[in-house]
């Protein structure tokens, strides 16, 4: 479907639940909020839902303290945002798989599933850029909050306009957030400049202990539980951490582990352009895109490091 025609359709809902994906990130949460506002104002009635808790990194914008665990048993429609597959959205994937009634997925990444009644799947910087555009077909002029959790999407999903998805879109989207009131200043500040002292320790013990692989090629970084218990920090700071070990001279691919329970990682890959990180995320279930993408593995610490360093190599073109 065209995204105008997956307007249309927007148009007629009542109302909604709208999902974001587990350990949500700035753009799936400014893409629901930010959806959300826009179908209110045709009067439907909407919820935004997530399984995980909202990391406190995001509470500078109102509403965030809005979205629940659970959708609204009087939701008559079911919308994913910034999910590439059901099983993104952790525990409510079989309430959004198994549930009768319409069900929307919009989303930027490569690997989508197509899955939902009605699906819009582009590749773009973030799912934000889509709902940029989409406002315009649903035909409402955003307010200043909605524009900033918009432009708190773009931003992340782009490293503060940084990263090789950034495009001319990209921008021209930006530039219209801004003149709808959006205010770069406080996203630039609040998502990537200001941090806890815990994140701080937690921040410099992680990158003091790179591992570089492949003449300096791979380097990989681990986050494990003890580690956050020592620095009095959460999961949730870590966001941003794999940008380091990928500045570093050399390094093609970076590889954050994130401890997630017992022999349990949470894999973040990214690429400066000489291997395909969405294809060695898929050969562990997971997706992305071609530059930035992730997966779950299994195993004791040095087990997952072997396999995703041989996996790493195999796609690395040099």
């Amino acid at each position: 479907m065209t995204l105008k025609e997956i307007s249309e359709e927007l148009k007629k809902v009542k109302s909604a639940a709208i999902f974001c994906h587990m350990r949500p990130d700035g753009d799936a949460l400014g893409a629901a909020m930010g959806l959300a506002w826009m179908l209110e104002q045709g009067g439907a009635k909407c919820r935004v839902v997530c399984e995980s808790d909202i990391p406190a990194k995001f509470g500078f914008l109102e509403g965030m303290d809005s979205i629940v665990k659970e959708p609204p048993a009087d939701a008559e429609t079911y919308i994913a945002v910034d999910s590439s597959d059901e099983h993104r959205l952790g525990a409510l994937c079989d309430a959004f798989a198994k549930a009768k009634k319409p069900k929307f997925n919009i989303d930027h990444h490569i690997s989508n599933s197509r899955f939902g009644d009605y699906y819009f799947v582009e590749e773009r910087a973030a799912t934000c850029e889509i709902m940029v555009e989409l406002a315009d077909f649903i035909g409402v002029r955003l307010s200043p909050l909605t524009a900033n959790y918009l432009l708190m999407g773009l931003s992340s999903d782009t490293g503060n306009f940084a990263h090789k998805n950034v495009t001319e879109s990209t921008f021209l989207a930006a530039a219209k957030l801004v003149s709808c009131g959006a205010d770069i200043n406080l996203i630039q500040y609040n998502m990537f400049k200001r941090q806890s002292a815990a994140r701080a320790l937690l921040y410099g013990r992680t990158m003091s202990n790179i591992r570089y692989y492949e003449d300096g090629k791979i380097a990989f970084i681990c986050v494990l539980q003890k580690q956050l218990e020592d620095c009095g920090a959460t999961s949730d700071m870590t966001e941003g951490f794999i940008d380091f070990p990928l500045s570093v001279e050399g390094v093609e691919v970076a590889v954050c582990l994130l401890e997630t329970g017992k022999e349990r990682f949470k894999v973040s890959l990214r690429s400066k352009g000489k291997a395909d990180v969405n294809a060695v995320a898929s050969v562990y279930g997971g997706g992305g895109h071609i530059l930035a993408s992730g997966c779950m593995l299994n195993g004791c610490l040095e087990e997952v490091i072997d396999k995703l360093r041989y996996t790493v190599k195999q796609h690395l073109v040099l």
